[in-house]
């Protein structure tokens, strides 16, 4: 009995440590949505990465795209992002829509100045 706990406790710590090696390429990232999305397998986004925003294009893994936020997202949305840098934007593996004052500093300038634009540009329409 004792042999066989010492090897499930091995077989543990040894898909522990996959887990965390795969676990660790995702990254934690924070961004407004910049353009009305049109194509939404291309959202166009204000992106918050150590300390300096850019402006980067979000592609939805699988997964993402099926998801009802997803699919609902409007200009001005703060999403904070699971995902990976790759060549032509960010995969986002996974997405929580947030309310702008929970931005970090970087991005809230940003959000703000977004929700005044779509203020202005929308309350002449709504006469």
């Amino acid at each position: 009995m004792g042999r066989f706990r010492s090897l499930a406790l091995g077989m543990l710590i040894i898909s522990g440590m996959a887990v965390s090696a795969w676990a660790d390429d995702d990254q934690v990232f924070f961004a407004v949505v910049s353009d009305v999305p049109k194509d939404k397998m291309r959202i166009s986004a204000r992106v918050l990465q150590d300390g300096a925003s850019a402006d980067i294009k979000l592609i939805p893994s699988e997964a993402v795209v099926s998801n009802p936020v997803w699919r609902t997202l409007e200009v001005c949305h703060a999403l904070k992002i699971e995902g990976t840098k790759i060549g032509d934007g960010l995969k986002v593996m996974s997405a929580r829509v947030l309310d702008a004052s929970m931005l970090p500093m970087g991005l809230q300038g940003f959000a703000g100045d977004c929700l005044i634009k779509k203020a202005v540009e929308i309350a002449p329409l709504a006469e």
